[in-house]
């Protein structure tokens, strides 16, 4: 009943951090398409984009350092079982999907750099 809870409360997270404001992160659009769209973009929206892209990683590495502390109560006679193959399995995919939030993030900090040159924020 926990991990259904905790399933439950992981899918909303992700709904609430897709739905947020205007602008979306898309991992899975392609890096050409990101980079195309970067540049026609003015520096104030390719900040915006950067920031949501920032605040997306951010959440998801919260999330991944949750399941990571989850992980850790479990007994090391129980680290075999499902329940802890499936926290696994949930890191793994969270790593993924923070590694291609990154890609795309740093195509809107790159072209950042190249037309106005201030990414004071935008640190990750």
């Amino acid at each position: 009943m926990k991990s259904v809870k905790f399933y439950w409360l992981l899918a909303f997270c992700a709904i609430t951090i897709a739905g947020c404001g205007g602008k979306k992160t898309d991992e899975n659009k392609p890096i050409s398409e990101v980079k195309t769209e970067a540049e026609k973009m003015d520096a104030g929206q390719l900040r915006s984009m950067a920031m949501t892209y920032k605040e997306a990683i951010v959440a998801k590495t919260g999330e991944i350092e949750k399941i990571t502390a989850k992980l850790k109560e479990i007994p090391a006679t129980e680290l075999l079982g499902q329940e802890a193959s499936n926290l696994k399995t949930d890191i793994e995919n969270l790593n993924k999907s923070v590694n291609a939030l990154k890609e795309r993030y740093e195509v809107y900090c790159q072209k950042i750099k190249e037309k106005s040159g201030d990414l004071s924020g935008l640190q990750l």
